[in-house]
């Protein structure tokens, strides 16, 4: 599989070891870091584990911190002609907690985290003890940015995404509201994984398969999910919610109000879509609050 990333120079900003099962003729990367309670940190599109390396560096002394690269993202395989829907990352998130043994998880979800992750709990919701949601969406929207449509659109979008990295550029000039936080070298972090044609295939898929309209094949998964979301409203619920997002704007926090209302909410002003990379150093102190006020029963 298309996947020639070197990390040797990101070493000292993820210092983690990786890791991999093989689902079928692929390689599913992921980290599994420090010991404890699970925290299942799931990240997005054009993003990789490398967004949360603040978080597993901050928590994995107290937690056992998974993070899996979905099939076509990150340091996972990029195939070529692979089945790159929601139903299909979620049996892959399925496969690997199965076979890491992952029991009583706290999901922490951002971007497309949140419907692949929320996707695995409504077939496994015995599994859930806590939710940690960041800038995300597991329910229908007919809002996209038009950026982001305009990748969706035939030729052109396989052109700007493929052959000239216009998503996950993007992503690093405008998810980021706080510049100094976003340096050469986290800039470099980011855009590794997806330094060819090949191996921005995930990129491309992932922006066609954004649940817009009924053809899409997410649309029916994403409406599934979405009728079973109060069956959560239970489990403790933390929101921690950049608030200058281009793409998961308040539109979408107050969805989740609705869905989750005894959510612990902590809004960020300063924060953009990234809102890990924006704010990890208050955001791990009120994870750590929020889980010891509310332990796995």
């Amino acid at each position: 599989m298309v996947n020639d990333v070197s990390l040797e120079k990101f070493k000292d900003i993820y210092p983690f070891q990786s890791r991999w099962v093989e689902i079928g003729p692929c390689r599913y990367h992921y980290l599994d870091e420090g010991s404890g309670e699970t925290l299942l940190m799931l990240h997005g599109n054009p993003t990789w584990s490398f967004y949360y390396r603040d978080l597993v560096a901050g928590l994995r002394g107290r937690y056992r911190c998974v993070v899996p690269d979905h099939i076509g993202l990150g340091l996972s395989d990029k195939p070529q002609g692979y089945d790159y829907t929601l139903a299909r990352h979620i049996e892959n998130l399925e496969f690997l907690c199965e076979r890491l043994g992952l029991r009583d998880v706290t999901l922490v979800m951002h971007d497309w985290g949140g419907a692949i992750g929320m996707g695995y709990a409504v077939r496994h919701p015995q599994n859930i003890k806590r939710l940690v949601i960041f800038n995300t969406a597991a329910f229908l929207s007919e809002r996209i940015p038009l950026s982001i449509n305009l990748c969706r659109l035939p030729v052109f979008g396989a052109v700007a995404v493929r052959l000239f990295n216009a998503f996950a550029r993007a992503a690093v000039l405008r998810a980021c509201k706080r510049r100094e936080r976003m340096t050469p070298k986290v800039r470099a972090g980011y855009l590794a994984p997806y330094n060819s044609y090949a191996n921005r295939v995930g990129n491309l898929r992932f922006v066609q398969d954004i649940p817009m309209n009924p053809k899409v094949p997410s649309h029916a998964v994403v409406a599934s999910i979405e009728s079973r979301l109060g069956e959560f409203r239970d489990r403790p619920t933390l929101m921690i919610w950049g608030k200058k997002d281009f793409c998961f704007n308040d539109r979408f926090l107050e969805r989740w109000k609705e869905l989750f209302p005894t959510a612990e909410v902590h809004e960020v002003p300063d924060a953009g879509h990234y809102v890990v990379e924006d704010a990890h150093e208050r955001i791990v102190p009120w994870m750590d609050s929020f889980f010891s006020r509310n332990p796995l029963r």
